[in-house]
């Protein structure tokens, strides 16, 4: 095995985190809420585009990022069992001494995520007015784009990288380190699951962009097509991967994520296009579009604001004199 001062390869970052006062900022934190800045900006203009209220996008983010993070924490939590419950730990431990907020010191799983995100988003769409769907699609490059910046954060963290490599882009890692594999010699590169991920990712935000435009792929269709194209690269990543996992019938837990994830996308893609052969009317729900000018929230509405006509100087002389009369 060729140490890093032999070979070229990629350097791991000195720090992870920085003090301003008395917070301490994480970069993990960072390339996450960088991620979701940039997935929101695409959305909106992707959504405004098809015609929906210019920053709508906000009001389902509200909902959908803070479910989308407590269901990336529980996924993690279950799927590495062993770490968190075993040894004589208690139940309580994930929660406390590893808090749910705590998502750099613990992990987070992207397909918890997307499922506590897409009940999230449902419940914002169903509050806005916003076709599911059409949300969903809007989203979906903005979304491959955010996780492509979040992987950065496990290069500032140093973890999850792969296997041991000779390849001239292998990362380095500081030893010791507490995913360190037993055995291996001090100056080991690994491979850097995190940059594939990033280029895999990227590439796809382009070929969704392309498809999207050249089929108008509508109905929850692109969003079926990131799906199969994420997921399809996370089996490759993590079967290279050398962090701790559950294993279920030789494979890792979330190999077995992965593959749900392309068949999931296959089955929305295929059922989509057979019960929507045409375009969607609107990015409204029927019922619930927006004219333009007002707000979504009191749109075709006149239960918060007076429209009845001003007063005139007659209708003001009437009611005093039909007021002064009952007296």
């Amino acid at each position: 095995m060729l140490s890093s001062s032999v070979v070229a390869s990629i350097p791991s970052p000195s720090i992870s985190s920085f003090q301003i006062g008395p917070l301490t900022i994480h970069f993990y934190a960072l390339c996450i809420l960088a991620g979701i800045v940039v997935a929101a900006l695409m959305t909106n203009r992707r959504l405004t585009k098809r015609g929906a209220e210019p920053w709508v996008v906000i009001d389902i983010v509200l909902l959908a990022v803070p479910l989308a993070l407590i269901g990336a924490r529980l996924f993690h939590v279950f799927t590495h069992w062993a770490y968190y419950f075993d040894q004589g730990r208690e139940w309580w431990n994930p929660f406390v001494k590893d808090a749910i907020w705590n998502i750099w010191d613990g992990g987070i799983a992207i397909f918890g995520a997307l499922i506590g995100g897409a009940i999230g988003a449902w419940l914002g769409c169903k509050w806005t007015g916003i076709r599911f769907w059409t949300f969903a699609d809007a989203l979906a490059p903005g979304l491959l784009l955010a996780q492509a910046l979040g992987r950065f954060g496990n290069w500032f963290n140093q973890e999850l990288y792969g296997q041991p490599t000779d390849l001239p882009w292998g990362l380095q890692i500081d030893y010791p380190n507490a995913a360190w594999p037993a055995g291996l010699p001090e100056g080991t590169l690994f491979h850097p699951t995190f940059l594939y991920e990033v280029i895999w990712n990227t590439l796809g935000v382009i070929f969704l962009l392309w498809a999207g435009k050249r089929f108008t792929l509508q109905w929850g269709r692109l969003f079926a097509l990131y799906l199969v194209w994420y997921s399809a690269g996370r089996i490759v990543w993590e079967n290279i991967r050398i962090d701790p996992s559950e294993v279920i019938l030789g494979l890792r837990t979330n190999v077995w994520a992965a593959i749900f994830g392309v068949v999931i996308g296959l089955v929305i893609f295929f059922v989509q296009k057979r019960r929507h052969p045409g375009f969607e009317p609107s990015p409204y729900q029927r019922g619930r579009e927006w004219t333009g000018g007002k707000n979504v929230q009191s749109q075709n509405t006149d239960e918060f604001v007076d429209v009845s006509a001003p007063p005139t100087r007659d209708t003001i002389t009437d009611t005093a004199t039909s007021t002064v009369a009952s007296n």
